[in-house]
This record gives structure tokens, sequence and C-alpha cells, in this order.
């Protein structure tokens, strides 16, 4: 399992280890990964995700996973959650036809 974001793409950093002594010996800061499931509105379903706490509330501040996959690029999205935002995209695109 990789330790990559799946709804902002972040992943692990390098960085420097620091001593008292100021020897410096090379190291990784990794992302802080959660599993969560989320709700979809519009598919009135739920979906989990392997994402950071820093994407949740993101996710909480747009209001919930509809909205964040609304303004979500691309290219940060795994393929799993491409797949619900193109779902998602689709079933609301025929709400409105509807309305």
């Amino acid at each position: 399992m990789s330790r990559v974001c799946e709804l902002t793409g972040k992943g692990p950093m390098t960085g420097n280890n620091v001593s008292h002594a100021n020897n410096k010996t090379r190291r990784r800061f990794l992302p802080n990964l959660n599993d969560v499931t989320l709700q979809s509105e519009t598919l009135g379903r739920a979906f989990k995700f392997r994402i950071s706490a820093a994407a949740l509330r993101t996710v909480d501040h747009r209001g919930g996973l509809d909205k964040f996959m609304e303004k979500a690029k691309d290219s940060d999205l795994s393929a799993n959650a491409l797949k619900v935002k193109k779902a998602i995209g689709k079933a609301s695109d025929g709400a409105e036809a509807l309305s």
C-alpha cells in the first residue's frame, strides 16, 4: 500500500535528522494517512479512501465529498477517486437535466 493521499496526491517528503552535534542524516517525512469512509450525497452511497488528515479537513470545509470532487484536479486524484469523481459528475448532470 503506497503512502500517498488518494484525494490530494500528498506523498512522502525527504529531509534531514539533525542531532545536537549538528550531524545530518537523511530521513522521510510521511503524510498522516487515515482510512476513512466518505458519504456521497449525489450518489447516495459511501466510499472508502486512504486520505491525509489535511485532506479530511478540506473535505469538511468545502461541504462534503461531492463539493470537494467538483473542485479537485484530476492529476491529484488516484484512479479510484477519479472514478468516483466522474460518477458524481454524471449523476449531477442528470439531476440538473431533470429539473
